[in-house]
């Protein structure tokens, strides 16, 4: 009795770092290929890139959904009830995103050969990078540093994003004469600005975790 008690009130920490590690592991994926995308010349390799990150959201969706579920059905969680949520959402997020962005690359017809859309997906690639980082060191916060200097890069990397975002929109007014064109693009940049936001999103969580927990 006293035996199940006690395996009743454990934390069943590899469930949340498990499923934490292959979320971010996704979103991770998930930048490359978009990266990828936007320097492909092929129209048709494009829409399939597209059609890949739609799975990867999918995928990111129901590792997200077991998050919630296992929140319910443990009584006591590795961290914060709070941080668990929130992390998880910013997580799914920057997938949310990533997608999107692409995806309105493929429903607009837009050429992605533009430096500030390439620009953005560098920014994308490197910062959703650093975010898997950071959450694969959750599991034992021994190496603080290492997360803490992913960290750093993320915040770097949002500020870039909001100046590449800002020269991008400034350029397109300027340059171009099609107002389609202004506004498909501005919903891209958007949408690409928005997923480097979410990736900083997901790093104020896990500031906010290590500074409780480590």
């Amino acid at each position: 009795m006293a035996l199940n008690l006690l395996k009743l009130f454990t934390p069943k920490d590899k469930v949340f770092y498990s499923l934490f590690e292959e979320i971010a592991n996704t979103v991770a994926k998930m930048g490359t290929v978009l990266k990828q995308l936007v320097y492909e010349t092929d129209l048709e390799k494009r829409n399939a890139m597209v059609s890949q990150l739609e799975t990867m959201e999918h995928i990111n969706d129901e590792l997200t959904h077991k998050v919630f579920t296992e929140l319910g059905r443990n009584f006591i969680t590795p961290f914060d009830r709070e941080d668990i949520h929130y992390l998880a959402s910013a997580l799914d997020d920057i997938a949310d995103y990533i997608y999107n962005a692409a995806k309105k690359i493929r429903f607009y017809r837009v050429n992605p050969n533009d430096p500030g859309i390439q620009k953005m997906a560098d920014l994308i690639e490197m910062s959703s990078e650093h975010v898997k980082s950071a959450v694969m060191e959750l599991r034992n916060m021994r190496n603080m540093r290492q997360i803490t200097d992913a960290l750093v890069k993320v915040n770097s990397i949002e500020n870039q994003a909001d100046d590449v975002y800002d020269m991008s929109i400034d350029r397109l007014f300027e340059t171009e004469p099609d107002a389609k064109e202004v506004i498909k693009k501005r919903e891209i940049y958007q949408a690409m600005e928005n997923a480097t936001d979410k990736c900083e999103d997901a790093g104020n969580v896990i500031e906010s975790i290590i500074v409780k927990y480590a």
